[in-house]
């Protein structure tokens, strides 16, 4: 039997260290429900080595051939020899996104409690696995994230243009997200909680590359918990899909719309309070100084010069109206999700069984 503290600290399924140790615990991973997840899209040349990887106590493995031109369906039914693999082929492309839901959605039905998502290429460290899924075991987390940045040591593998990218992606994704805690948006190494997956599948996730950012956000407007996991980068002859400058103008819009989405949701639908006053009189003090200090400019005489009165009716509203929104922004980064809402989900479901 495998225990998440032998994971945490770099026991049987792992031989490096790690650096977060959680708490004592009888938990163990053997029978925890845990199942793999693994989108398939060029990724023939690696695939197989991902599935002997996948640690003894996972109950599943299940592979989504994303209408892959080189066949990973049939190819990992004819060479896979693991009897717990199963294979899910989608009729059109639709993306990782769309891939990684197929999955979720086929192994929730055949019973998996927690859902890893990894990539086909060999680049994320099965071995980390144990780390992934122990906040969710432990009622810590409702959704757990692979977490490059934690270590400098663990960048050195990544190229230099992707640390940038993803630093500033990062910054983009908590502005939309609400997640301010987290870092590495797009890091596909993740563990999801079935009951929080199943609420996730229900809403219009982007099934692009944009998935992984996409989540958070679905995931914030459920009040879930995230938690980030620190693992080093893996990089060597794999090829990515991702091409940066087709998707930088894409990214920014869905960043911006999900940032309106989210602060009118979170702040004038579902709830009213300080940060929601702080917003509307912040802005209102920033347009009215522009707008006056804009007025006097287009009427005034040429030569004029501008009283202490004018320009301080111009300026004091726009300093307050920018206070108003630095205190909006800090209710912000202290309002992120802390309690994990898959314990009350799981009750649910159960009460709604028995009464069935």
């Amino acid at each position: 039997m495998t225990s998440i503290d032998q994971i945490a600290r770099g026991g049987p399924a792992s031989t490096e260290p790690r650096r977060r140790v959680y708490p004592q615990s009888d938990l163990r991973l053997d029978g925890a429900g845990v199942w793999l997840v693994i989108p398939c899209y060029r990724v023939k040349a690696h695939i197989l080595q991902v599935i002997e990887k996948a640690p003894a106590w996972v109950e599943g493995i299940v592979c989504v051939d994303d209408a892959c031109p080189e066949g990973s369906g049939d190819f990992i039914e004819a060479n896979a020899k693991d009897p717990r693999v199963f294979v899910v082929r989608l009729e059109k492309n639709q993306g990782v996104g769309g891939a990684t839901l197929a999955g979720y959605r086929e192994a929730a039905r055949r019973g998996g409690k927690i859902l890893v998502k990894v990539d086909g290429d060999d680049q994320m460290d099965l071995g980390y696995m144990g780390q992934l899924v122990a906040p969710i075991l432990l009622g810590e987390a409702d959704y757990a994230k692979g977490n490059r940045f934690t270590s400098i040591s663990h960048l050195r593998a990544m190229p230099t243009v992707r640390v940038l990218g993803n630093a500033v992606l990062s910054f983009a994704a908590k502005v939309s997200t609400g997640y301010w805690n987290i870092f590495d948006p797009t890091n596909g190494y993740t563990a999801i909680e079935s009951t929080v997956a199943k609420l996730v599948m229900e809403k219009r996730v982007s099934r692009r590359f944009f998935f992984e950012t996409d989540l958070l956000y679905h995931l914030s407007t459920l009040r879930a918990v995230v938690r980030d996991v620190p693992m080093p980068s893996r990089y060597a002859d794999e090829v990515s899909n991702l091409r940066i400058g087709a998707v930088v103008g894409p990214f920014a819009l869905k960043h911006l719309r999900n940032f309106i989405q989210r602060v009118l949701g979170q702040y004038f639908v579902r709830d009213f309070n300080a940060a929601s006053l702080e917003l509307v009189f912040g802005m209102f003090g920033i347009l009215f100084g522009l707008g006056y200090a804009a007025h006097y400019v287009s009427s005034r005489q040429p030569g004029q010069v501008a009283s202490a009165g004018v320009v301080m009716a111009a300026a004091l509203p726009i300093i307050l109206g920018a206070q108003l929104l630095l205190q909006a922004v800090n209710f912000d980064v202290l309002n992120v999700p802390s309690r994990p809402i898959h314990p009350y989900l799981r009750t649910v479901a159960r009460l709604e069984d028995q009464e069935a």
